[in-house]
Order: C-alpha cells, then sequence, then structure tokens
C-alpha cells in the first residue's frame, strides 16, 4: 500500500542517502558507500542480500563509484541500515557536506603513478567520515587520479589530485641517437631533440613517467614522484574547470594538509549555496593559492 511520505522526512532520510524514486510516493533508493569503489566478495553479497530482503532485487552503479539499492520502501529503511550496519556497511553520500571520494585504479593501472586506493582511502576517512558533521556551503566533491589520463576528471571536482611522475634530464648522457627512444615513448611529443640533445619542456610536459628508463644511456632514469593538486573544478549544468596549484606536492601528507585547509576556506568564506568553483573565482585563484600553500 502506497502513502505520502511528508517533504521534511524526505529531506531527512534523503540525509541517510535514500534518494526518492519520483516514480512512487513512499520508496527510495538507497545510495550505499563504497569508500573508493571497491568492496570485497563478502560486502557484494551483503548488498546483493539486502537488495533482494528489503529492495526490488537490482542495484544500479552511480557516476561517483556508489552503489544504489533501488525500490526501498519507506518501512524498510531503518532495517536496510541496520543490517548494513551489522556488516560494516553503510547509507550516505549526501547533503551540503564532502562527499564520497572518488578513486581511479591507479594502484593497479598499468599507467598509475600513485597508490590511488590508498590515498582515496586515507581521505574517504578523514574528510568524509570524521567531518560528516561539518555543514559547507555547497557539495564538495574529492577525485584522486592516477595519471594525467585523467580517468575520473579531477580537473572537474572541487579538488582534484593526479599522480605526477617529473623528468630530470641528464644531458651530458645523451648520445643524440639519430632515433630517440625517450623521443618515441612521449605519448603527447613534448619529448624530442634539440642540437643532437633530447629536450622536455617542463611547461609542456604533463609528468606521466612514460619516458621513464627508456633511454639505453640513461639521460632521462631519475624522477621526482608527486601529487599535482586542482581546485575549483565543477561538472553539472554549470561547467567551470579547475586550475592547478603552482606546486607539485612530494607526500601523502602534503596532500591532505592542503586538502584540508582548501575545505576549511570553502567553510568559513564560501556563501551558502554557491559551489567551491564560485568561492574560487569570487576571491581571486591568486589568492586562494596565497592561503592554501603560504
Amino acid at each position: 500500500m502506497e502513502y505520502t511520505v511528508s517533504p521534511e522526512e524526505v529531506k531527512r532520510v534523503k540525509g541517510m542517502g535514500f534518494l526518492q524514486d519520483k516514480r512512487y510516493p513512499d520508496v527510495f533508493n538507497a545510495r550505499v558507500i563504497t569508500r573508493n569503489g571497491k568492496l570485497t566478495a563478502a560486502q557484494h553479497r551483503v548488498i546483493a542480500e539486502a537488495c533482494e530482503r528489503f529492495g526490488s532485487g537490482e542495484v544500479t552503479m552511480t557516476v561517483r563509484l556508489t552503489l544504489e539499492i533501488q525500490g526501498v520502501k519507506y518501512e524498510n529503511i531503518q532495517p536496510l541500515v541496520d543490517f548494513l550496519a551489522e556488516h560494516g556497511l553503510s547509507t550516505g553520500g549526501t547533503g551540503k557536506r564532502v562527499r564520497p571520494v572518488v578513486s581511479c585504479k591507479g594502484t593497479t593501472c598499468q599507467y598509475g603513478l600513485i597508490d590511488t586506493f590508498a590515498l582515496s582511502e586515507k581521505m574517504h576517512k578523514r574528510f568524509y567520515e570524521e567531518m560528516r558533521g561539518v555543514a559547507l556551503p555547497h557539495k564538495f566533491k574529492i577525485a584522486v587520479g592516477g595519471c594525467p589520463n585523467n580517468c575520473v576528471k579531477p580537473d572537474l571536482n572541487d579538488l582534484g589530485v593526479i599522480g605526477q611522475r617529473i623528468p630530470t634530464v641528464y644531458l651530458e648522457k645523451c648520445r643524440g641517437c639519430k632515433k630517440c627512444r625517450v623521443e618515441a615513448a612521449c605519448p603527447i611529443k613534448v619529448a624530442h631533440l634539440d642540437g643532437g640533445k633530447v629536450v622536455i619542456d617542463p611547461a609542456a610536459c604533463n609528468h606521466c613517467g612514460r619516458c621513464r628508463n627508456q633511454c639505453p644511456f640513461s639521460a632521462v632514469a631519475d624522477y621526482v614522484s608527486g601529487y599535482k593538486v586542482y581546485i575549483g573544478g565543477r561538472w553539472g549544468k554549470k561547467v567551470a574547470q579547475g586550475r592547478a596549484l603552482s606546486r607539485i606536492f612530494t607526500t601523502e601528507d602534503e596532500v591532505m594538509a592542503v586538502t584540508e585547509k582548501a575545505i576549511e576556506l570553502f567553510r568559513t568564506q564560501g556563501i551558502d549555496g554557491e559551489r567551491f568553483a564560485d568561492t574560487v573565482a569570487r576571491l581571486g585563484f591568486e589568492n586562494v593559492e596565497r592561503m592554501l600553500i603560504s
């Protein structure tokens, strides 16, 4: 039997991660948090059982790497929450706060330059779980990408992290080979021979690391591993391209620190209803960058 759920109650359960199915007045879709999009086989079995017991028997995937249990009747909301909690799972991912962190599989991907699963897990715990009670002017999305392929679009999130590998060129070791392996390996054609020596324009290089150890004479063998951080990106009805902070961070702790500063800046200086991209534009990117990395 269908019955109407009050607007106040719809809002309350939305804050718990239950979004109303527009086709029915008393049916909701439950967002199950997957942290960085990774679940164990046991957790998959729990979710499968939950969707059969409390939902329609169907699960959908969201673009933010969470799972939605479809067709949850209003009276099944709390029983579902309790069942998931028994197995270490939870619903959520809505509201004016930090959203669940999205990560690519850079930890295992052949192109991954950083341990994306480890960093996103750390960020999820600190900024999603521990800051669930911190209200922000609007939602705040974080994405962690393992390399400049940008599979999770870090520069279109409020804050995005991209793994970096900055090459060091030893010109004295370069033999000026007729067919330069470093030049051939560069996917964006930045590396090239100039005057018989390999040159990599630091302003044009995207630090993908593909040229690593390509030179048989070790002219490009050493790298500085790091993290590029973008701020002020946004995808949706009004798109904003995030801009990279000028500094390349070299440790996870530095990334965590600048992320916390960005969230705090948004909390204290953002205007209710505006996204972080609007806050950055209003205050000026240079001013925001100075406040974040000074």
